[in-house]
């Protein structure tokens, strides 16, 4: 069996490359769409520790103010005390909660025991929400504003002029 290279002759000897090169530029554009910034079609439902639920219905309105969290992380071990100080700073303007990253009920109950944080609990089980709004820091801080992620990001070591900031 014999194969053989065939040529294929285009006008100018240039569209083969300009064709290739506007194939690259259509994959390059479309991997680098940003996502909604919305939470429209987006759904999703966490389990509070203390009961009831989070929605995405919960961010599209007003200012809510995320710490996402877990046990395990070494950053995370003072997350309550963190968190009451955003709670009792900026609790009058935004709504505060805590989402635990991937970790079960009984693991989470055991570290807050005796802990009372200020902050609604809420579990992120499977790390969907985590995943899908981004957060790549333990622990991580979002701000939304009216359903707008306004900033996703590490929890800095003291947030105040960063909230004061996005939340305007």
């Amino acid at each position: 069996m014999q194969i053989t290279r065939a040529r294929v002759k285009t006008p100018g000897g240039r569209t083969g490359w300009a064709v290739t090169a506007f194939l690259i530029a259509v994959f390059i554009a479309s991997s680098m769409v940003a996502p909604p910034v919305s939470g429209q079609g987006r759904g999703f439902t966490l389990e509070g520790l203390a009961g009831g639920q989070m929605q995405q219905k919960d961010l599209d309105q007003g200012a809510v103010i995320v710490v996402v969290w877990a046990s395990w992380s070494p950053r995370g071990r003072d997350i309550v005390p963190r968190v009451d100080s955003i709670a009792d700073r900026w609790g009058s303007q935004a709504r505060v909660i805590m989402v635990n990253f991937q970790e079960d009920t009984a693991t989470v109950e055991s570290f807050l025991k005796g802990k009372r944080p200020k902050a609604q609990v809420y579990l992120d089980r499977d790390g969907a929400f985590s995943k899908k709004y981004s957060v790549t820091h333990l622990p991580g801080l979002l701000i939304f504003k009216d359903g707008v992620t306004a900033f996703s990001g590490k929890l800095p070591p003291d947030p105040d002029s960063l909230i004061g900031q996005t939340l305007g």
